[in-house]
């Protein structure tokens, strides 16, 4: 009697196990050949980049700064996040710090996961810096884009000082410690010493655009004058891959990814009341008195020494 209950326990746990192979084949192979993905769901890491590119986050006379510490924390956190699958980097910025440029786009193109960026109204000098270090990068068709380009200046009082017979009296140690001082004119050497450092961060942004893009540094230089295109422009010039927003880097990254769906864990500092005064006030000023044209100057260049 023994043997036989034996018996019948045994058949019933090879049936198990041969139950539990046909419910288990059909998982293992949407599993392994990829028929879960097509269904599933990508996560993405949205990152903003809103505002003039500096160092340090904050915000000025009603300009806001997005810092390449924040940024990069954000792309490092996203990189290292196994739940995270795509990045998206949402760009509205007119350019900024030459270093903080330099370090979001390191930062990026260090990523092991997939980057889209999305210019929306503007994504000049340090701006397209940055977005060209992505894998694939979008623009409105209308938006302000390019400007690859470096500038460099600052007010100069010694005119207005002689008017009124206030002199300046220098003390240094080293022959070109102050130069760039608002309180005297450069001289023709200084402005030649000035130029020749400019031109050095410039070809550096050229170099990077050439590379990041897949261009030749022969085409990039001749873009590279300053100028700024509009996306349909960049579009034809090769400084982007496709016009549009954030319903076509949706696509993108579905596709990508083979996802059917995609949601998004948005990375952004939380703003302080200081910003959110000055956001306020920014926003009243531009829509008072001011059209397309004084915008689009005021965003592609600026008296300030960065890549604007």
């Amino acid at each position: 009697m023994a043997a036989e209950k034996q018996s019948i326990f045994s058949y019933i746990l090879i049936g198990l196990a041969v139950l539990a192979v046909f419910i288990g084949l059909p998982v293992l192979f949407f599993t392994y050949f990829g028929a879960g993905d097509v269904h599933g769901q990508g996560r993405v890491a949205l990152i903003p980049i809103d505002g003039v590119i500096m160092t340090s986050s904050g915000s000025s006379f009603g300009e806001s700064y997005v810092g390449s510490d924040d940024v990069v924390s954000y792309i490092e956190d996203a990189a290292s996040d196994p739940t995270i699958d795509m990045i998206m980097l949402e760009i509205n910025s007119p350019g900024g710090s030459a270093v903080a440029s330099d370090e979001i786009a390191s930062a990026v193109l260090k990523v092991d996961k997939p980057v889209v960026a999305v210019i929306r109204e503007a994504g000049a000098s340090g701006g397209y810096w940055v977005a060209s270090s992505a894998d694939y990068v979008i623009a409105n068709k209308m938006s302000i884009t390019g400007s690859i380009g470096v500038i460099s200046s600052y007010l100069e009082f010694s005119g207005l000082m002689e008017q009124y017979g206030v002199r300046y009296e220098q003390l240094t140690a080293g022959e070109y410690k102050d130069m760039g001082t608002p309180y005297r004119a450069l001289t023709y050497e200084e402005k030649n010493k000035m130029t020749s450092k400019l031109d050095r961060v410039h070809e550096f942004f050229i170099q990077e655009v050439a590379k990041n893009r897949n261009m030749t540094l022969e085409a990039v230089r001749e873009l590279a004058t300053g100028e700024f295109y509009l996306g349909v422009e960049a579009k034809e010039l090769g400084l982007v891959d496709e016009l549009g927003g954030q319903d076509e880097a949706e696509k993108y990254l579905k596709t990508r990814g083979n996802y059917s769906s995609i949601t998004y864990e948005v990375y952004q500092r939380d703003p302080s009341f200081f910003d959110i005064l000055s956001g306020v006030v920014t926003h009243m000023s531009m829509s008072v008195g001011k059209g397309i044209i004084s915008g689009m100057t005021e965003s592609s260049q600026s008296v300030r020494a960065d890549l604007r």
